[in-house]
This record gives structure tokens, C-alpha cells and sequence, in this order.
């Protein structure tokens, strides 16, 4: 296995920015996201924890602190960051579960928002409060909002999973809210 390498991502222009997005296992995140109109990459990783170079073997079972995660790089001139959150994100995955996403349980499958500007941590605390007014949801929304830290890419084998292996395990799924 390769050692993962730390990067920030620090891309931010006029067609290009960065959300990075954890709701439970990225392999069904990754494969929602990819195909949103404006969704220009993406990427599963793991972020959010204090060991550096982390693998999946020390981050499934939660010791290393950081969560499974999908770099999204967007293009804001198709998509907006409140959009790419409030109709995709909110609804692929189960805000108001703590530290869990169907099967899967452990604090590397939080719902978190790592917010790569001011604006973006902004954005992210006006939706979640709307989503929470909403009532689409029967408990209370429970995704942390969080400045982004250190970017671990994940092992090779998990990029594009279910890409690979269609069919494959996946507890996200769209809800029909609007």
C-alpha cells in the first residue's frame, strides 16, 4: 500500500471551487456527486483527524479521527455551493444521524462540512439551518460545519468504487424533497 500524501486543496477561481463533504462511506457519496450537472471532479479521502497519512485500515474503525470523505471540485458558474449543498448533499445522506449512515457506524462516517473559505462556512450554517426549518427531516440536523484540514487522498482501490463494481454496496440514495 502507497503512504497518503497531505495536500490542502487550494483551488478557488472563477469556474473552479472546492467543497469537501462527509455523509458516512464516500463510495455512494462519490457516486452521487460525480454526476451532478457543475460537478467538474471528484475525489474520496479521508480528512478531518490527527493521524497523518492515514490508510482505510486505520480509519474505518474511527482511531484515527478523521472521516471518509469527497473532495468536489465544481464549477460555481453551473452550481452554487448553497445548491451543491442544500439539494444534493442534505438529501443523499442522513443529517440526523450521529456518527453513522445506514450500516455503517463510527465517527469516520460523521455528516460534515469542511468549509475551504469564510463565505463557504457562511453558506454552509444558513443552509443547515434551513434543512433543520425545513422539517424534512424528523430530528435535529446534526453535520458539523468545520474549517477543511489535511487532505489524505484514499487508496486507489476505492476511487470511482462502485464505478468499478456496479452494484456494490451504497446506503446513500436521493430523497424525493424539494
Amino acid at each position: 500500500m502507497r503512504a497518503a500524501e497531505a495536500t490542502t486543496p487550494q483551488v478557488t477561481t472563477q469556474d473552479r471551487e472546492v467543497a469537501i463533504l462527509a455523509g458516512g462511506c464516500f463510495w455512494g457519496m462519490q457516486d452521487l456527486l460525480r454526476k451532478i450537472p457543475g460537478v467538474l471532479e471528484t475525489e474520496v479521502g479521508y480528512t478531518g483527524g490527527w493521524l497523518e497519512n492515514p490508510r482505510y485500515e486505520d480509519t474505518h474503525d474511527g482511531e484515527s479521527g478523521h472521516a471518509e470523505a469527497v473532495r468536489v471540485v465544481f464549477d460555481p458558474r453551473k452550481l452554487s455551493y448553497a445548491d451543491l449543498l442544500e439539494k444534493w448533499f442534505f438529501r443523499m445522506h442522513d443529517p440526523t444521524t450521529l456518527n453513522r449512515q445506514g450500516n455503517d457506524r463510527g465517527t469516520q462516517y460523521r455528516s460534515s462540512i469542511l468549509y475551504t473559505s469564510e463565505a463557504q462556512r457562511k453558506t454552509a450554517e444558513e443552509v443547515k439551518a434551513r434543512v433543520q426549518a425545513s422539517g424534512h427531516w424528523k430530528g435535529p440536523v446534526v453535520t458539523e460545519i468545520a474549517p477543511e484540514s489535511s487532505w489524505y487522498k484514499a487508496e486507489d482501490y476505492h476511487q470511482d468504487y462502485l464505478e468499478k463494481h456496479p452494484g456494490g454496496y451504497s446506503c446513500h440514495f436521493l430523497r424525493a424533497w424539494q
